[in-house]
């Protein structure tokens, strides 16, 4: 299996790595295009990749295909892809906002698989939703399922609606936990905390509530309740977000991502 990845911006050199070095490709290098000069140099000491900055001289021997490039500049790549491609390679399309049909109407291409990831996939923790055109095989699918596992987990969807969804959810997401972890941290530190101290309260109890989390079938507001005694100093914090509506303003929040996604789909 010959996998190419275009794009060795953040998450396609994270990918490129998950599946470099995992046994799927058997003997095989991984091969990644980029343009950039710096990239090319520093990707080039990596004895699993084979590195190119000519389409021609990879696109056309590749199988699989990672799209891992800014969605701004699909149009132009396209051009220059189309010409190159065969009816039997399967694209997977790493771009936020940008549908299948998009792909599909723009490249040429029949065989199709729009996922989204997220920035924990680079400490092997992400989490990627996917899903794909109808000409795409099972056996197809589960080759990709598989590359997509080499950073995390994945998990597969009915519809491009859940890919824009999950934008919202776990795509986004990491920012919202890095948004209250920051919120906590100025706490601490408002509080006398050193900036040692308060990172080591504030990530040891966002991992320590996530194991716990993970450990049981119980649900977060189950664990809330196990923690707030009725009058105690956590349930007065529960009551000052509730006051704040803090919840909905989450969800609102998820949800702007959410549409944000739809949008993007749309202006293509």
């Amino acid at each position: 299996m010959k996998v190419l990845v275009i794009g060795a911006g953040n998450m396609g050199l994270t990918y490129s790595e998950g599946m470099a070095k995992s046994p799927l490709l058997g003997k095989q290098n991984l091969k990644i295009y980029d343009t950039d000069p710096k990239k090319i140099t520093t990707l080039n000491k990596e004895p699993h990749f084979d590195v190119y900055d000519n389409l021609e001289d990879c696109l056309p021997k590749a199988d699989i295909v990672f799209l891992a490039v800014k969605p701004y500049h699909t149009e132009e790549l396209f051009k220059t892809m189309a010409p190159q491609i065969n009816e039997q390679q399967l694209f997977v399309s790493l771009m936020a906002g940008v549908t299948i049909d998009t792909i599909k109407t723009q490249l040429g291409a029949t065989k199709v698989v729009r996922a989204m990831p997220n920035l924990p996939a680079k400490v092997g923790k992400g989490v990627t939703s996917y899903t794909e055109s109808e000409a795409v095989s099972k056996v197809e699918l589960i080759m990709v399922r598989n590359l997509l596992d080499t950073t995390g987990t994945s998990i597969h969807v009915s519809t491009e609606k859940f890919i824009d969804a999950s934008t919202g959810i776990s795509g986004s997401g990491p920012a919202y936990v890095f948004y209250f972890m920051q919120s906590m941290l100025d706490a601490a530190l408002k509080m006398g905390f050193s900036a040692y101290d308060s990172k080591v309260l504030v990530s040891n109890t966002f991992e320590g509530a996530i194991e716990l989390f993970n450990q049981s079938d119980i649900s977060p507001e189950t664990w809330i309740s196990r923690v707030a005694s009725k009058g105690g100093t956590t349930q007065a914090a529960i009551d000052s977000m509730d006051d704040n509506n803090v919840k909905q303003l989450i969800e609102d929040a998820a949800y702007a991502a959410f549409d944000r996604a739809v949008e993007l789909g749309k202006e293509k």
